[in-house]
């Protein structure tokens, strides 16, 4: 397995624990009384679920198990599987970071990090598309 799938496949399994911590949080939180900002997780539970756990799984094994591109680069350009790896995983802890942000001071401005997080993201698909679409082809 490469090194790579293993990271992705690695930070599935802690962005999924993650979301498993924020779900009961959030469950919690009205027997415990928990932090006000409990209330504004849901978005980035969602975020967690989907995109850190189910959508690095899936980019990971993707990875590791698509057709070879040639012989010299099975795998293809490591280059861009790694870049695909760091903007999603920004993308997303800054989205961690500015849901809360934003739904607990919204005067202050934070959605433009919530944008900067959803581009991040979004070039990461990018990225990932670009990287496997020529793996994909009939034997």
């Amino acid at each position: 397995m490469p090194q790579i799938t293993r990271l992705f496949v690695k930070s599935a399994l802690c962005y999924f624990v993650a979301a498993l911590v924020v779900a009961l949080a959030i469950a919690l939180n009205p027997l415990l009384a928990l932090p006000r900002v409990v209330i504004t997780l849901g978005p980035v539970y969602f975020h967690l679920l989907m995109v850190g756990w189910v959508t690095q799984l899936i980019m990971g094994v993707a990875h590791w198990m698509f057709p070879k591109f040639t012989r010299a680069k099975p795998r293809g350009y490591t280059w861009l599987i790694w870049t695909t790896f760091f903007l999603l995983n920004i993308g997303l802890l800054l989205r961690v970071v500015a849901e809360p942000l934003r739904a607990l001071q919204p005067d202050l401005g934070w959605g433009w990090l919530l944008a900067l997080s959803a581009l991040l993201q979004w070039l990461a698909g990018l990225a990932f598309v670009i990287h496997s679409w020529p793996r994909i082809k009939e034997r």
